[in-house]
């Protein structure tokens, strides 16, 4: 392979563009991106970053050394974003009108927030996924002003808690009976749902919205389906991600929900792998395909499709049981696992009245997850023990 072209300038691109240096890959790389910054850290957008304790240089995962400083050696083609590629040919064509062919090509395009088409253009209508849109939000959040943030996900909660923490008035509205009872299981997110309201944030849970009022280009505040009005100065949506996949239309990928992928990354054309939040593997665990929108998912698996990749013949390797963190009201959350297969948890240490504590989730007696909140030691080892529970036995060579 001469030349491997990396689209998306992400966590998961560079990581993919690392490993390929790593695992002996002499030739041209590129590495293609949206935006103009080289790849940056998104977790501390919604918490130091937008809180004004960190800035931009904090954030940046690469420096922007050149020549022979510069480990990977990479040609960088930023602030164009690809518009269509050929699987067939390999040709990637960018928004300028440029083309790249490449022999081999890691997608790592990641995913966009979602948005409300009866917001576009109000201007304090905000979300958050890159960093121009934290350098959005930031100046906006004001001690004294109300944040109205729709959706109870992670990236809500945490802008929740740092809005609160910056002396702003901050209320959440969600759709479903409990937030995070999804990736945490309905007992133990109606637990984490506590801390909204301990930390002085109204949280409005089993409501949809009805109408958004506006003025002067304005969201002024919203009617819940229950007849409530609640006003807004600054409203942040937090709603989900869609996948990163539309340019890949008429390609020749196979397409569902993200790139569909072996479960080394491998799509149905050879060359050509996916990575991080556009990427839907295999999971030979629960026998489906399956998108893993964390940050360790994105870093881990990028070596393993680089290596799929470089090497064709080359074996599946075990992966790493799904896990996410969040800070929250100075409450650090760590998950590992799956919540959906268990059929009870049991609190093994700490309590939870004091958001402290291990729980470890249960599929008969076979632990299948584990959740840990300002526990990090104790969570670690669980952690530990709950990978390699999971991975699959190494066979004798005869």
């Amino acid at each position: 392979m001469e030349t491997l072209a990396i689209v998306g300038a992400s966590l998961a691109g560079l990581s993919a563009a690392r490993a390929a240096r790593a695992q002996g890959f002499s030739g041209r790389l590129l590495i293609i991106g949206d935006e103009q910054q080289r790849p940056y850290d998104r977790p501390p957008l919604s918490k130091e970053f937008l809180a004004g304790k960190i800035g931009i240089k904090h954030v940046m995962l690469e420096a922007e050394e050149a020549g022979a400083d510069d480990p990977l050696q990479a040609d960088w083609l930023l602030g164009s974003p690809a518009r269509s590629f050929d699987a067939a040919t390999r040709t990637i064509t960018l928004g300028d009108g440029r083309t790249v062919v490449a022999d081999g090509v890691v997608i790592a395009t990641g995913a966009s927030a979602r948005t409300l088409p009866e917001l576009a253009g109000l201007s304090n209508v905000f979300t958050l996924r890159t960093l121009q849109d934290a350098q959005d939000l930031a100046p906006e959040l004001v001690a004294g002003s109300r944040l109205l943030v729709v959706g109870a996900g992670f990236i809500g909660a945490e802008v929740a808690s740092t809005a609160k923490g910056l002396g702003m008035d901050v209320t959440i509205v969600c759709k479903s009976e409990v937030p995070l009872s999804a990736p945490l299981g309905p007992e133990m997110a109606a637990v984490m749902a506590t801390l909204h309201g301990i930390n002085g944030v109204e949280l409005i849970c089993d409501a949809g919205i009805d109408s958004y009022y506006s003025y002067e280009g304005n969201v002024t505040g919203v009617r819940l389906s229950d007849g409530q009005y609640r006003s807004a100065d600054v409203v942040l949506l937090g709603i989900g991600a869609v996948p990163n996949v539309g340019w890949l239309a008429g390609s020749g990928l196979a397409i569902d929900d993200g790139v569909t992928c072996d479960s080394m990354g491998r799509t149905n054309v050879p060359g050509v792998v996916a990575v991080g939040d556009c990427a839907a593997w295999f999971d030979e665990r629960v026998g489906r395909h399956h998108l893993v929108e964390h940050w360790s998912g994105a870093q881990e698996r990028a070596a393993l499709a680089v290596t799929g990749l470089l090497d064709h013949s080359a074996a599946p390797q075990p992966l790493n049981l799904p896990y996410f963190w969040s800070d929250q009201y100075g409450v650090t959350l760590q998950f590992v696992g799956h919540a959906r297969d268990a059929e009870r948890v049991e609190i093994e240490a700490g309590q939870l009245e004091n958001h402290s504590f291990l729980a470890v989730y249960y599929r008969g007696e076979e632990p299948v997850g584990v959740l840990g909140v300002n526990q990090p030691r104790l969570f670690t080892r669980w952690r530990r023990q709950l990978n390699a529970r999971n991975a699959p036995p190494v066979l004798a060579t005869p």
